[in-house]
Parts: structure tokens; sequence; C-alpha cells
């Protein structure tokens, strides 16, 4: 594991496959000098589902519901990015309702996943009473969520060539209420999370990706937009009902008026998105046309279709990581030729090497998860010294953040 034969610095920590700060399996190695990041690498592919390999022994409509189990988070994101492809490749055209219903879920989808991340955020802080409020107020969302599709995770609400599921006019209503909660928390949870004294100290001037690294590193999502690059797949690429509605990209210097490209202008952008979700989905209740939600009711017909289909397509939605491709390639048969997937955190996992850099141990849970990557995670850290095994245990890592925020704080 280590390649030190002394006690000199710098030495070498390895963390994951598996640890808490970490959403899913992977290993970092670091270079330390003293509590300093030297030097960063890691190395993913550690949670091969084997999905992709199970979507090409299934036809479409099977696959679709495969999709939603590739995330918890983004279930929406990769259904609707993978019946786009299809439906392109099999020459389907999609209801104008259900592209609406399509851009409603997926903007609540990144009000819950923005607002879970938040959470994190304050608990990687070790600022827990915040990381309660957020995960509290994010249940609206989730209730919503199910209120439209019957579930809380794993929609299945998305099918090719529509949705499963139309949202009557007597749900109007309800939702118009959850939209009005959230609208009345956005000035708490910017103040909570961008005023707090502890907050700034910990999240301003760290983790730092600038404009020219994240062009260079192609990152996608918040993370591109923190550091002042305009990307948005739902402007730049407009899909679903997004071409009706009137929105901009969400840039930190629209709250601060400046752009650092840090932890804390990843908050902005993130909070500030919650609230560009609210106003989205209101325009989307307001235009929605009246019409089928679905393509083809007949399941054999849709199936038929797809059977008769040949070609290639590419997928993309910008899901609340940022943006989510999907490749399809079709051969006339029941199930795809290829399906390849790529998730927003394969774009933005290697800014890692960038924003870690020259930064201190007690960061590193903050700064990995800055960029809300995908990752599972377990309870274990080991370290290996001069031939000794050492533990790191998620308390240890935790209480290390909290204690460089008390210094901090003693510093003032």
């Amino acid at each position: 594991m280590s390649e030190n034969k002394s006690k000199k610095a710098p030495y070498t920590i390895p963390i994951g496959p598996t640890h808490p700060a970490l959403k899913e399996p992977i290993l970092f190695t670091f270079k330390i000098n003293g509590e300093a990041i030297e030097e960063v690498d890691f190395a993913p592919g550690k949670a091969h589902r084997g999905i992709e390999w199970m979507g090409m022994r299934r036809n479409p409509v099977q696959i679709v519901h495969l999709t939603d189990r590739i995330c918890g988070i983004c279930g929406v994101s990769h259904t609707f990015a993978f019946a786009k492809a299809v439906e392109q490749i099999a020459g389907i055209e999609v209801p104008d309702r259900a592209h609406y219903i399509r851009t409603i879920l997926a903007e609540f989808e990144r009000i819950q996943s923005h607002l879970l991340w938040a959470g994190v955020a304050a608990h990687e802080l070790g600022f827990d009473t915040l990381f309660n409020l957020a995960w509290r107020v994010r249940e609206e969302s989730m209730d919503l969520i199910e209120l439209l599709t019957g579930n809380r995770v794993n929609y299945a609400i998305v099918q090719v060539g529509g949705v499963r599921r139309d949202i009557e006019e007597e749900k109007f209503a309800r939702i118009e209420e959850g939209l009005q909660y959230y609208e009345g928390l956005i000035d708490k949870l910017l103040k909570l999370f961008l005023h707090d004294k502890t907050i700034t100290m910990r999240c301003r001037d760290c983790g730092v990706l600038t404009r020219e690294a994240s062009l260079k590193l192609c990152t996608v999502g918040p993370t591109s937009r923190a550091s002042g690059v305009k990307m948005d797949v739902r402007l730049d690429s407009p899909y679903g009902a997004y071409g009706d509605l009137d929105f901009d990209y969400v840039m930190p210097d629209q709250y601060t008026g400046e752009t650092r490209g840090d932890v804390y202008d990843r908050i902005i952008v993130r909070l500030l998105e919650v609230a560009q979700s609210v106003d989205l989905i209101r325009q989307c209740l307001k235009q929605i046309p009246e019409g089928e939600t679905l393509w083809e009711t007949k399941m054999p017909k849709l199936l038929a279709t797809c059977k008769k289909a040949e070609g290639e397509a590419v997928g993309r939605v910008e899901a609340p990581r940022g943006e989510c491709l999907h490749y399809v390639r079709m051969n006339k048969s029941d199930s795809p030729y290829m399906w390849k997937v790529k998730a927003s955190t394969y774009s933005n996992q290697l800014s890692w090497l960038e924003i870690l850099k020259g930064e201190q141990i007690a960061d590193i849970p903050i700064i990995v998860a800055s960029i809300d990557p995908c990752m599972s995670c377990t309870d274990r850290v080991a370290v290996v010294r001069d031939g000794k095994p050492d533990i790191y245990s998620k308390e240890y890592l935790h209480r290390l953040s909290v204690e460089r925020t008390r210094r901090l704080m003693n510093d003032e």
C-alpha cells in the first residue's frame, strides 16, 4: 500500500475503496506532508454491477426500468436519457404533454438531489443541525415525487414514447403548495449556508477549480458552473419542455458578484438551482398542453417498433450532477447491440486531482463531496505506514474536520 520506507514526510494515505465520505467505492491515494496534500491519485471502477451487460440482454422497455436503478437519486435522468436515445433511433414522437411531465419530474429530482447534497456537505463540516434541516425540508420534494409517480425512488415514470402516468388537474394545487413551501425556504437556506461564519471559513477559497482547469478537465453541471463555465444541457441542447421555458444559467456571481470556483461557489449554484427548479416547474404547470402521455399504449406494438429499429443515437440530459449521457445502438433485434452510460461523476471526478492538491487532510471530506459524486460508501479508511496498518475511522476523520472548524473559530 505505502511506498514509504521511513517515517519522514511525505507519507502516503490511501482512502477507500470504501469510506463514508465516498458515495461509491473508489480508492484515493494521497501524498501528505504534515497536514498538507502534495499529490492525489484515485482508482475508480470498484462498483461494477454489470448493468450494461444485463441491459443488452433485455428489450428497451425492460431496460428503462433497469436505468432507473443505476442511481438512487437520478432515476429520472437516466431513464430520460435512455428513452431519448431509443426514441431517436426508432423514430418515436413523444407527445408534448409527456415532455412537460418528464421535465416536471426532472426538476423535482434536481430539488431533492441538491438538498440531499446540501445536508451531506453540512455534515462533512460538522454542522449536523443544518444537515438535519436540509434533509427534513427535502422530504417535501420526495412526498411530491411519490404523489406523481407512486414511488420515492426507482420512479418508473418514464416509458419509451412518453410517461406511464399523467398528472391530473386535481394534483396541481398540491404541487403549487410544495412550490410555495420551497419559495419560503430559499432565503433561509441561503442565509444559513452562505452567511454562516464556520461554513464561510471552511469553504471559501477551499478546493478551488479555476475556469481554465474546468474547461481542460471537461467538468459538467454545477461543478463547472461554479467555476464560471456556462454549460447546461437544458439550455445548450434543449429537450423535453425546456425549449418552451424561460430560464438562464445559474452562476455564483449572480449572488456574490464574483466567481472563485471554490466549495462555497458550488454551494451557491446548487441552492440557487433549487429556486430555479421551483420556477421551471411552475412554468410547466402553466403551459402544459392537453393530450396523450404515450406515443403508443399497446405494448406489443411499441416492442415491435423497437425491434425494427436500426441505428445509433445519444440521449443527453442535465442531471442534478451535470450531463448524463446514454449511447444506444440497435440492429433490428429484441435487445440493443450496444448500450453505454456516462454519468455526470465520470466527467467530474478528474477535478479531484486539481482541487485537493495543496489542501489539508481535514478538508478531504468536504472537497470530495463538493462535486456531489455518485458513490456508495462504508465505514473505514486503511492507512499503512512503515508496513504497519492503521485505521482512520469515519469518526476520526469527522472529528478532524470538526476540530479544524473550532480552531478557525478560536483564531478569530
